[in-house]
């Protein structure tokens, strides 16, 4: 019996996938990667963005042409609205949430009962089943880079965000799982280990006198880095604004093993667009913020989220946002036009910006983050610079991999056995997004000779 297994979404589904294919294969089931050799095909999907629903019905629809010639099981789970589950009862075998995962096996042997028991399950019932999902080992997909759910829901109701209606309330995982789960990731060699959550910075305030804080959590990974004696990173995304506490940028200064790089969600450099956001921060805050990471972590890179086009955004509203492309100069920002998602409280309002307003804003902060970060990368030639091996590139004869800071580099090098690991380089040159360099070792046997 083989099974496949599609994935949309953010790095919290890839992670969910993690578990679910244990869960799968400890039924018998073996992985293909070949969609029409399988006995039973499933979907994470995500209901934050259209584009990835609209592959959902793609998806299905192809599947169940196939089962007029075969059998074959479908499910779909993941990070899904109540309207989007209700819908896909009538197209798959099994509608599931991630909480209702280990139950998987017992819905297969009932094949024929479509669940939708989360549409209506009450919270804790809810939480509950999402720790158990948790303990699940996960299926990891890769032998030297994992991520580790750390949190799972959302308190914030930003109101362009469906994620409070897809994956409920904030929930916080055990601490003593977590390090658990980080220390065999460590002692198995991982080197890249990213701590995953809705909003990661709030870990522990739904458990408050129970639960460590999350700048307590990192001591904790900070201190085990340092008794170990090993060289790995570590990462979280995504922290809000306005959790955001100089307690965390401290302890990431404080140890090798909390890597320096930060993900910062700003999303509109407009204090008014932030208010009809509902995103409780200011920019005097977010600018505060980059300033203490400025000050205590100097070589950090830093990466953010942006929506243009949200609902009445005018051009000077615009035009704020903009500016603050020039006055961070972030590394990296995943820039998005606005669309409602239905559930979240902004679909109700008309979506009045004009799409080709839309591209051209985009188009615009695109063209700033390209001019920064063509500068920020240009002034790192010359550098020494450890990097994460990751595979090869597109480029034959190169390898490819990750600097501290998430930046993108290659390098001439066949040789397979570095993949996985920490190599160091001098960088020689700087593109948009990318950076080509040297391993050392060579460099200095050319200066030697």
């Amino acid at each position: 019996m083989r099974y496949h297994l599609i994935t949309l979404g953010c790095q919290m589904n890839k992670s969910d996938s993690e578990r679910t294919r244990t869960v799968i294969e400890r039924m018998g089931f073996v992985w293909t990667d070949r969609e029409e050799e399988a006995n039973m095909l499933g979907i994470l999907a995500c209901s934050v963005r259209q584009k990835s629903i609209d592959k959902v019905y793609s998806r299905i629809s192809k599947w169940n042409r196939w089962k007029k010639d075969k059998s074959l099981l479908t499910f779909v789970s993941g990070c899904l609205l109540p309207s989007d589950k209700e819908k896909f009862l009538k197209l798959f075998d099994l509608v599931f949430t991630m909480d209702e995962l280990p139950e998987l096996d017992s819905m297969i042997r009932q094949y024929g009962i479509v669940t939708a028991a989360s549409l209506s399950a009450p919270a804790e019932s809810q939480q509950a089943r999402i720790r158990e999902f948790w303990k699940v080992t996960p299926h990891y997909s890769s032998s030297f880079e994992a991520f580790i759910p750390i949190q799972n829901g959302c308190d914030k109701f930003c109101t362009f965000c469906a994620v409070p209606y897809t994956r409920g309330r904030e929930v916080s995982r055990s601490s003593d799982e977590i390090l658990k789960e980080l220390r065999q990731l460590v002692d198995n060699g991982y080197k890249s280990i990213t701590l995953l959550g809705q909003n990661v910075n709030s870990y522990g305030l739904d458990k408050r006198g129970v639960e460590i804080p999350f700048h307590a959590l990192l001591e904790k990974i900070g201190e085990f880095g340092e008794s170990s004696g090993k060289e790995f990173w570590v990462y979280f995304t995504s922290p809000h604004p306005r959790d955001m506490s100089t307690e965390v940028i401290d302890v990431i200064a404080g140890y090798e093993c909390l890597a320096k790089q930060l993900h910062l969600p700003v999303q509109s450099g407009d204090d008014k667009v932030l208010i009809k956001m509902n995103r409780n921060h200011n920019m005097d805050r977010y600018r505060n913020i980059i300033r203490s990471i400025r000050e205590k972590l100097p070589e950090a890179t830093i990466f953010t989220d942006i929506i243009v086009g949200f609902t009445g955004e005018t051009d000077q509203q615009f035009e704020n946002t903009r500016k603050i492309m020039e006055e961070f100069r972030f590394n990296m920002a995943y820039i998005a036009m606005y669309s409602p998602r239905p559930g979240a409280t902004s679909s109700r309002w008309e979506d009045d910006i004009p799409m080709d307003v839309k591209k051209e804003r985009l188009q615009i902060l695109t063209d700033e983050l390209v001019k920064y970060n063509r500068i920020y990368n240009q002034n790192l030639i010359g550098k020494k610079i450890t990097v994460l091996v990751t595979g090869h590139d597109r480029k034959s004869g190169y390898l490819r991999g990750l600097t501290e800071g998430r930046l993108i580099i290659r390098f001439p090098s066949n040789n397979q056995s570095l993949i996985g690991r920490f190599t160091d380089l001098q960088i020689n040159s700087a593109a948009d997004f990318s950076l080509e360099g040297e391993k050392l070792a060579i460099i200095e046997e050319i200066n030697e000779s």
